[in-house]
């Protein structure tokens, strides 16, 4: 042992060799001075000890002997901060003193012979000349010489400073989110966002949230954590760089976040959270980038007085703005959406009442209309011509009391003042009746009608409503059913009757069938036997079923078509109890639905071209063709026209304008929205033939204003007519049209 020491002694850098940076700072300290004496009178146990800390690359430090003489290793070097190199060969209670409130009971502990570990402790040291919050995991082992006795301690450490804020910082910032997330307003976010951060004063140690107004010009301070009276201003403009001290609208027109690390921080009477020093700097962070273009908020926090404000902590207040940012614009996305969700509700309440009332002042002139025409059909003195005229106005008369009824069921179910009327029914022998009203049309279109509804099929239903659904589902199929088959059946399943109408017609289109019950949807570019439509026949033979506790779906595939179930529990016990009467105002009768289907099939057409007049060769000026899917709309043009030209017409634009091709006439009157072939698709097929590009062309539509007259000009028309119109101006404008071609022959 004596050779050994003795080689110590007379060359410490022999045993220290491997030491790093820590090693050579140890080998030319003047240990005298210390109460360990030189290196030469070292003991080996300390030695030794020495040796292997020093070897280590893990954060080690000993502390030996009475005067507790504090040596360390490169590891553990930088947990010393600023008091290295003084910290080498120093009293370790007195270098870690700030900390001994933490670490002193295990000290005390390791030196009576306990070892000791701590996890994670808080702790603050003055390490870098200010008293700063750390975190550590550590232990304490006694040394021994061989006499037993504790001559020194070994103290491993690991310092988890920066994990240990890491994970403190994002639960706030989830703490946030979670409780400030929901909220329904901005004011109602802020005050849950500063409410969290007043729980949690270690990181932000106080706060101001501000709001800004709309316009984003100026803001006002809606909550404060932690903070003293007039401190922070109630008020600020955004045009102002400063407001008493405090960059605010500097923050929002650059969008960036100043720091505020004037001396008047620390005598303006900011909180500090729980420490007795105030705090030196505080950060001004704009947050929420709207739409609007401007921040929706500005936040002012605190910085900790024990935390330097490094790149760690500025990318926390980084994840701090956005998530209060995010809180904030989720806040006015809601506030937005409920604001425009009542304006919405508002005008849904408006035109709800707009169409119960126009639809109730319709129905009375439509009834003093259909009394008096009845009473004329039932005359069996009058005229053909008269009784013909009046039962076109009597077949409109019935069209436009289905389309006001249907608006008025619309408006009492969105009301909550349907009143149904549910009562025992035969549905077998009500559907198969109502079915039957359509085999007339159906044999005409060349469409095969099969219906079965089976027998004593029995439900409770409001027996106006249930003619509704059926009525609304065979019309739907037999508009676009243009050959083929349409079949009906009615069967009890369990405890629901289940009715299906399929037909084997045009189908829908996969992407339109989400929208196949949405009020006034009409499925774009489907061939039917008509354009005409309201688009709510469907919708409200949805709502329709729901108020009988069922439902309707629907299955289609395109070109081969489409089949509607509708399912309703046959029982009473689902219904209302408060609905037990209603009064029948918008009954509908199936003869609208089915004399809607023949003029679909124009069958009007052939009668009124035995009834028309035919001019005699001196008054024919020349030959009309009109084009229109009403087959009401064609006869009345013909009728208006045909003493004074020959007339023809087609009952869409494909018919026109094979029509047209085959035998060319001196003028065109089409209508704009059609079938198959619309207006403006055969006026540009028309253009391009030179068989009928110069033929003149009047189109007719029911959309008034000056951009569709402007449109119909545009797409090559010679004249625009806007429905209803007078016969005299018609008349005039095909005569000047058939003036203006005359005219345009004789030129060229």
């Amino acid at each position: 042992m004596a050779e050994n020491r003795n080689f110590s002694a007379s060359d410490p850098a022999a045993w220290l060799g491997g030491g790093g940076e820590m090693g050579k700072l140890v080998a030319g300290m003047d240990w005298s001075r210390t109460p360990l004496g030189a290196i030469s009178a070292w003991p080996d146990s300390l030695l030794t000890t020495v040796n292997l800390a020093l070897a280590s690359n893990f954060p080690i430090s000993l502390a030996w002997g009475p005067g507790r003489v504090q040596i360390y290793n490169d590891g553990y070097w930088p947990i010393c901060g600023a008091k290295h190199p003084q910290s080498m060969g120093q009293d370790f209670k007195e270098c870690w003193y700030s900390a001994w409130p933490v670490i002193g009971d295990a000290f005390e502990t390791a030196t009576s012979g306990q070892s000791a570990f701590l996890v994670n402790q808080r702790m603050f040291l003055d390490r870098n000349n200010y008293l700063e919050e750390t975190f550590f995991t550590f232990s304490f082992s006694p040394i021994r010489d061989q006499t037993g006795q504790v001559v020194g301690l070994f103290h491993p450490v690991t310092e988890l400073t920066l994990q240990s804020l890491a994970e403190r910082r994002l639960a706030l910032i989830q703490d946030i989110a979670d409780r400030s997330g929901n909220m329904r307003s901005v004011e109602e976010a802020i005050h849950a966002i500063v409410d969290v951060l007043r729980e949690n004063l270690l990181d932000v140690t106080f706060a101001g949230l501000y709001q800004l107004n709309a316009d984003g010009d100026a803001a006002h301070l809606v909550a404060s954590s932690n903070v003293g009276d007039g401190v922070l201003p109630e008020r600020f403009s955004v045009a102002d760089a400063r407001t008493d001290g405090w960059p605010l609208g500097t923050a929002v027109r650059e969008g960036e976040a100043p720091i505020v690390e004037d001396g008047w921080l620390a005598e303006a009477g900011l909180g500090s959270g729980p420490y007795p020093e105030a705090s030196q700097q505080a950060m001004v962070l704009p947050v929420g980038f709207p739409a609007m273009g401007h921040p929706l908020g500005v936040l002012v926090a605190g910085v900790s007085p024990r935390r330097i404000l490094d790149e760690t902590y500025r990318r926390f207040y980084a994840m701090l703005a956005d998530a209060v940012g995010n809180s904030l614009t989720n806040a006015h996305s809601y506030q937005v959406e409920k604001q425009r969700s009542e304006a919405l509700q508002e005008l849904d309440k408006a035109k709800t009442t707009f169409f119960s009332n126009i639809s109730h002042e319709f129905r009375t002139p439509l009834t003093l209309m259909l009394g008096p025409i009845e009473d004329l059909l039932g005359d069996s003195g009058l005229g053909g011509e008269v009784r013909d005229s009046l039962l076109v106005a009597q077949r409109n008369a019935l069209r436009l009391l289905k389309l006001v009824n249907a608006l008025l069921d619309f408006s009492r179910i969105e009301a909550g003042r349907m009143q149904v009327a549910y009562e025992a029914t035969d549905l077998s022998e009500l559907t198969s009746d109502l079915a039957s009203h359509f085999r007339s049309a159906c044999e005409r279109a060349g469409v095969e009608l099969s219906v079965d509804c089976g027998s004593g099929v029995r439900a409770y239903v409001d027996r106006e409503m249930w003619e509704k659904v059926v009525l609304n589902l065979i019309s739907n199929a037999f508009k676009f059913t243009l050959e083929g088959r349409i079949e009906i059946r009615l069967r009890q399943v369990g405890s629901e009757a289940v009715l299906t109408v399929s037909d084997t017609g045009v189908g829908v289109p996969e992407e339109e069938m989400p929208r196949l019950f949405e009020r006034f949807h009409r499925v774009a570019s489907t061939q039917g036997r008509t354009y005409e439509g309201s688009g709510i026949g469907l919708s409200l033979v949805k709502e329709l079923t729901r108020l009988h506790g069922g439902d309707v779906t629907a299955e289609s595939e395109l070109g081969k078509g489409t089949t509607f179930t509708v399912r309703i529990p046959r029982g009473h016990r689902q219904l209302a109890s408060d609905n037990a009467s209603r009064s029948g105002e918008t009954s509908t009768r199936a003869e609208a639905y089915v004399s809607e289907a023949m003029r679909w099939l124009g069958v009007e057409d052939q009668a009124d071209a035995a009834r028309a007049p035919q001019p005699d060769g001196a008054a024919a000026t020349g030959h009309i063709l009109v084009i229109d899917d009403n087959a009401d709309m064609r006869g009345f043009v013909r009728r208006s026209l045909s003493g004074l030209f020959e007339v023809s017409t087609a009952e869409h634009g494909r018919a026109g304008l094979d029509k047209a091709l085959a035998n060319p006439p001196d003028l065109v009157i089409s209508d704009v929205m059609m079938p198959h072939m619309d207006g403006f698709e055969l006026l540009k097929a028309l253009r391009a033939d030179p068989r009928t590009r110069a033929i003149p062309i009047i189109l007719l539509s029911a959309r008034a204003g000056g951009e569709s007259r402007v449109e119909g000009i545009e797409a090559g028309a010679d004249d625009y007519l806007v429905k209803p119109f007078d016969v005299r101006e018609l008349i005039a404008r095909v005569q000047t049209q058939l003036r203006l071609a005359e005219v345009r022959g004789e030129t060229e």
